[in-house]
């Protein structure tokens, strides 16, 4: 079988893989707990990637997205007694006004500058967010009920299991249509030929309207999921942590590649649950792997990767060659 044919058997497969992955490791909760907020931070990743690797820009307000969705989740469901259907809902419909406003706002914005702007965002949303009494201050917000929703009930990370597996799934599956989407060619246009893209009669601005518009909602989504899990949101959810995990996730292993953010998370995560030395040292290291991916891996691990087996294949025929020429 070649390997275009095999292809469209990948992301099936990968799936039925991730899903029984808890169980192969022993299935102890530990792993169960390592596995949900692996997919719930990968989920909340992929929003990023597609403003990176696709469009081209870095936004630094993606926290913002995955903020809206836990804070709109946990209101919702708490005080207001809403399902988890009805928050996703929610979540989507504000995060999409959110993410139209700062579109809006950076739509003529280039790189440094639209960075800095959406940073600016992510800024005043955590004052506003630690500050404002609805959103519950500096005490954030309690009492969020299990995930429970038609005869389906998680009161652990075991049973969240399954629903962490499906929402990465479907992210996966998205990312993948989008790349192979008519936006998602307009969106690589723009990002390598703005110029190009305007004689092709493509708007740079609708375009990078539109790929923030699909975005936003998917980062929104792992917040959704992620209130329910912890069960309990504060302003934190906005510390440069996250932001700095999304950054490290969509260069760590490399960009445009289907999986890799998930591997990034997956690494940070394991090092943090398994291997730790610490909080702070922890944050030490994730901020180390993002320095050296930025400064000596463009291409993340798999340029490395690259690099190296065909440095070991032209070493390998180098003495076939000189066999020859005697």
């Amino acid at each position: 079988m070649t390997a275009s044919r095999l292809r469209p058997f990948v992301l099936p497969v990968t799936a039925i893989a991730l899903l029984a992955l808890p169980w192969l490791l022993g299935g102890a909760n530990v792993v169960f707990s390592a596995c949900v907020i692996i997919a719930i931070f990968a989920v909340m990743s992929y929003g990023l990637d597609v403003i990176v690797s696709d469009l081209g820009e870095v936004s630094l307000a993606h926290p913002v997205f995955f903020a809206s969705g836990a804070y709109t989740t946990s209101i919702a469901s708490s005080r207001y007694g809403l399902d988890p259907a009805s928050t996703l809902v929610l979540t989507v419909v504000v995060v999409l006004a959110l993410a139209a406003a700062i579109a809006f706002v950076t739509l003529k914005l280039r790189e440094f500058v639209f960075s800095l702007v959406t940073y600016a965002v992510s800024v005043v949303a955590m004052t506003v967010a630690a500050n404002w009494a609805f959103l519950g201050g500096s005490d954030g917000v309690t009492g969020i009920p299990a995930f429970e929703f038609a005869g389906f009930r998680a009161l652990t990370d075991r049973q969240l299991w399954p629903l962490a597996w499906g929402l990465l799934v479907v992210v996966l599956y998205l990312v993948s249509a989008f790349r192979k989407s008519r936006l998602g060619h307009a969106a690589m246009t723009v990002h390598l030929n703005p110029a190009l893209a305007r004689m092709s009669g493509i708007s740079p601005e609708i375009v990078r309207m539109k790929v923030f518009l699909v975005s936003a909602p998917i980062t929104a989504s792992a917040g959704w999921l992620y209130a329910y899990q912890r069960a309990y949101i504060s302003a934190d959810v906005l510390t440069p942590y996250f932001l700095i995990l999304m950054l490290t996730a969509v260069v760590l292993v490399g960009r445009r590649i289907l999986l890799a953010p998930l591997i990034g998370v997956a690494i940070v995560v394991t090092q943090e649950r398994f291997l730790s030395y610490g909080a702070y040292v922890d944050r030490i290291i994730l901020g180390t792997l993002l320095i050296l991916a930025l400064s000596f891996l463009p291409r993340g691990l798999y340029g490395l990767v690259v690099d190296a087996l065909s440095m070991l294949r032209r070493k390998k025929s180098r003495p076939l060659d000189e066999r020859q020429e005697v």
